[in-house]
C-alpha cells in the first residue's frame, strides 16, 4: 500500500452512474495532472445496481491512483460522502457528484484559492441548467434554510468543494451520525470563500435524487441546523391561543346583543380543523426532532465498506465508520 501523502484527494460518490463513469474518470485525470504531481481518486461505489461496480475495479487495475470503496448496500449519497472523506489522504479533500454536474475544469480554480490560503473553497451554482421546477425549489430551500438556520450559510451553494486537511480532520471527529455536510462544512468555519460557476447539465442517465429524496434531504438540513421549526410550533399555540380569545370576545357580544347564541356551526368545524391540522403538524415538527435524538442515540454506523480497493490492495472484510 503506499504510503506517501498524496496532495489532492477527490471524492465522488457513486450510484447507478455507468453511463457517467468513463468519462468522469478521463476529465478528472485530464484536469488534475497539469494541477499537482501527486493527486488520488476516491470512488465510492454506494451499492449500485448497474455495471458501476464492475467497472470501477476494472479502472482500478488501470489507474493506481484510483481508491474504490465498495458500500455495503445504498446508504445515501450524504453517506457515501463521508465515507470517501473517511479514507481520503491528501492535503485538500474535494466533493463532487458523479454526474458531470459538478465539472472538473473548475478544478484548477479550486486548488488555486486553497494555495492562496483558504481552508475552503465551496462552488456557487450561478447558473443551473435544470427544469425550471428544480430551479425555483433550490432556490426556495436555499433561501428559506439561510434565513432560520442558526449558522450563515452561503446561498445556492452545494456539496462540491475543496476542504483542507485540517477542516477534514474536524468533520470526521464531530460525533453526530446524521450528516448534512454542506451544513457542516459551514458549521465548522475556518477560512471560507466562494466560487461562482455554470452548473451544466447531468452528462447521461437519469437523475437519482427524487422529489421525496430530495425534500428528505431539505428536511435533514432545516431540522438539522436550525430550532427554528420549533419555536414555530410555540407560535402556532400563541395564534390558536389568539384566535380562540378573539372568538369567545365575538361570541361573546355577539350573544349579549342578540340575546341568544348566533348558530355558526360551520365556524366551530373550521375552527376544529384548524385546530387539528396545527396539532398534528406541530406533532410532525416535534417528531422530527425526536426522530433525529432517536436515530443518534441507536449508535448505527453511517455507513458499511464491504470492500475497499487501494492500489494493489484489495481488504475484502467489512470495516464500519468511525462514528
Amino acid at each position: 500500500m503506499p504510503t506517501s501523502t498524496p496532495e489532492i484527494s477527490v471524492v465522488v460518490p457513486l450510484f447507478d452512474e455507468e453511463e457517467n463513469l468513463g468519462e468522469l474518470h478521463r476529465r478528472l485525470t485530464r484536469a488534475l495532472e497539469p494541477l499537482t504531481a501527486s493527486y488520488e481518486l476516491v470512488f465510492v461505489n454506494d451499492g449500485s445496481r448497474d455495471a458501476t461496480g464492475a467497472m470501477l475495479d476494472e479502472l482500478r487495475r488501470d489507474d493506481p491512483r484510483l481508491v474504490v470503496l465498495h458500500l455495503s448496500r445504498n446508504f445515501g449519497h450524504q453517506a457515501a460522502l463521508c465515507a470517501g472523506i473517511d479514507h481520503a489522504r491528501g492535503e485538500a479533500v474535494i466533493l463532487m457528484d458523479g454526474d458531470l454536474q459538478d465539472p472538473p475544469e473548475v478544478l484548477d480554480r479550486f486548488i488555486a484559492a486553497w494555495r492562496e490560503g483558504h481552508d475552503v473553497v465551496y462552488a456557487v451554482r450561478a447558473q443551473r441548467q435544470e427544469h425550471w421546477t428544480k430551479r425555483c425549489a433550490y432556490a426556495l430551500f436555499y433561501r428559506i434554510w439561510r434565513a432560520v438556520s442558526d449558522l450563515d450559510i452561503p446561498l445556492d451553494s452545494g456539496d462540491f468543494c475543496l476542504m483542507d486537511r485540517k477542516v477534514v480532520e474536524v468533520l470526521k471527529h464531530l460525533p453526530e451520525r446524521q450528516r448534512f455536510v454542506r451544513g457542516l462544512r459551514s458549521f465548522v468555519g475556518f477560512k471560507q470563500i466562494g466560487i461562482r460557476y455554470a452548473r451544466p447539465a447531468r452528462a447521461a442517465g437519469t437523475p437519482k435524487y427524487t422529489w421525496s429524496a430530495l425534500f428528505r434531504l431539505a428536511l435533514d438540513g432545516l431540522v438539522g441546523f436550525s430550532s427554528f421549526p420549533l419555536t414555530l410550533v410555540t407560535y402556532l399555540g400563541l395564534a390558536c391561543g389568539v384566535l380562540a380569545v378573539l372568538l369567545t370576545i365575538g361570541l361573546t357580544v355577539s350573544a349579549w346583543s342578540q340575546d341568544a347564541l348566533p348558530a355558526g356551526w360551520l365556524c366551530a368545524v373550521l375552527v376544529m380543523l384548524y385546530l387539528g391540522a396545527t396539532q398534528l403538524l406541530s406533532l410532525g415538527i416535534v417528531g422530527e426532532y425526536v426522530r433525529r435524538i432517536f436515530l443518534e442515540v441507536k449508535g448505527r454506523p453511517t455507513y458499511l465498506v464491504d470492500r475497499a480497493a487501494r492500489g494493489p490492495v484489495i481488504a475484502e472484510t467489512v470495516s464500519i465508520s468511525s462514528r
